[in-house]
């Protein structure tokens, strides 16, 4: 009886920038589209109403945690699925994969009663007048209860991107954010026979769009050949394989999470020195500094699976220089957010709407906070290399130090004793003290686990 061989996945043998580029430029064009797609969602918000865009500003917390658990649960079975593919394990990764989709449904069950029950209170938290206070009832109730389309696509995206196919992935994302940016007007503004729908309009259009690249990921799962596929007659959850999942998927919806609870208390600290002007520029920046972020999280989905591949093949060499490159080309990315940041500041603000004093405010703020990008790219890259070889805690032990044990604490003694606008300064400070704990974790592995690794000559 013949035994089949599969081909030699190119995570192991293709010179690594090539190898890199190929995997990382859709994603990070994919995610480029994404941070457009959010940050027109806010501008035609924005030119509507600007109360509008002070309650999607604090409602966003909520989506952030929506988005951790999604991508963190995902990241969790790329990383195994990678690492058994590596191994030559296909059993295990066809499992792996199929866990992950079930699993969605339980994440979904969680924000489908989030925005059913928790939304008024959170946002009666704000104290904001009520236009604020209906407009952020609206969009985060839409966002929430209808989160199951956002939450498959991301779990197929990441499966897929485990196997080295990153186009698929690029066109799920694409395909929903042009929708988006379509219908956006449309219902915004009633265009049409379309209604006037506000902000609300601005949340039907996200999740239409997400209906679409869900419905399309889908399609591409079940119908199309993978190195993995999907068994879901006679499935039940097994629980040593839902744990290998969150041990690494855990840590990095806390890790993401956190950055939902920095957002939160920044915002009550711009809400206590009374500065609803602070929560806007805030708002517009976290929009804005996503063009120069989700490319790098674009880069980190196409060097993730090239480490934990290679981590399992026990090719260390292949690993480091995937690292290498990957800081390499993620600094070239954040210099060109730093320089945008500094140059054109008010060309960007101006975009939202707004009065001269956004302007004033947010050109200042703009300027401090960009300093934090260049130490950010390289702690981007560690956090990756964490995750993909299954020590999810170290990354989530460097976002606890950058946005609670750091940035919160700073920003309220800086607001306390300086002014609300030298809040922005804690951003560089956390991010200079988080990749200094993150070169630590590096050193520790170097010396540990990455010791026991061998390492064969590959293809560089």
């Amino acid at each position: 009886m013949s035994t089949k061989v599969k081909k030699e996945n190119k995570m192991g043998t293709m010179p690594m920038l090539p190898l890199i580029l190929s995997m990382s430029l859709p994603a990070m064009f994919s995610m480029s589209i994404l941070a457009m797609y959010n940050v027109v969602d806010s501008i035609f918000i924005g030119n509507y109403d600007q109360r509008g865009l002070t309650a999607v500003s604090l409602a966003y917390p909520l989506q952030l945690m929506l988005i951790a658990a999604s991508v963190g649960t995902a990241i969790g079975v790329n990383s195994l699925v990678s690492r058994k593919l590596g191994e030559k394990d296909y059993s295990m990764a066809n499992n792996a994969a199929t866990h992950g989709l079930v699993l969605c449904g339980f994440t979904y069950l969680f924000f489908l009663l989030l925005g059913l029950v928790a939304v008024k209170p959170f946002m009666d938290v704000f104290g904001t007048d009520p236009a604020v206070y209906e407009y952020g009832v609206q969009y985060l109730t839409v966002v929430l209860c209808f989160s199951l389309f956002s939450i498959i696509q991301v779990m197929v995206e990441k499966t897929l991107q485990a196997t080295g196919n990153m186009i698929y992935p690029m066109l799920f994302q694409l395909l929903g954010a042009v929708i988006n940016i379509i219908f956006d007007p449309l219902l915004i503004y009633g265009v049409g026979f379309f209604p006037e729908c506000g902000v609300l309009g601005a949340a039907i259009a996200t999740v239409f769009g997400q209906f679409c690249g869900m419905v399309f990921a889908l399609a591409v799962l079940f119908l199309k050949k993978h190195e993995i596929k999907i068994h879901l007659k006679g499935f039940r959850l097994q629980k040593p394989m839902v744990k290998a999942i969150y041990s690494v998927g855990f840590p990095s919806i806390v890790m993401q999470s956190i950055g939902a609870v920095m957002m939160l208390g920044l915002n009550s600290i711009f809400k206590a020195a009374d500065s609803e002007v602070s929560v806007r520029v805030y708002g517009i920046y976290f929009k804005l500094q996503s063009f120069v972020f989700m490319p790098c999280f674009g880069l980190n989905q196409g060097v993730m699976p090239i480490i934990g591949y290679n981590y399992g093949a026990r090719n260390k060499k292949r690993m480091y220089s995937a690292l290498k490159i990957g800081i390499i080309i993620a600094v070239l990315i954040m210099t060109v957010g730093v320089l945008l940041m500094w140059l054109i500041p008010d060309v960007l603000i101006s975009m939202f709407g707004g009065d001269q004093e956004l302007m004033e405010k947010g050109e200042y703020a703009f300027r401090i906070i960009s300093l934090c990008f260049l130490p950010a790219a390289a702690g981007i890259l560690f956090t990756t290399l964490f995750q993909a070889v299954g020590k999810g805690f170290r990354s989530l032990m460097m976002s606890f130090a950058r946005q609670l044990i750091l940035v919160l604490p700073i920003a309220f003694l800086l607001s306390y004793l300086l002014g609300v606008d030298y809040v922005w300064y804690a951003f560089p400070i956390a991010e200079i003290g988080s990749l200094g704990l993150a070169f630590g974790f590096f050193l520790n592995l170097v010396n540990g686990d990455f010791k026991k690794l061998d390492s064969p000559k590959g293809s560089e």
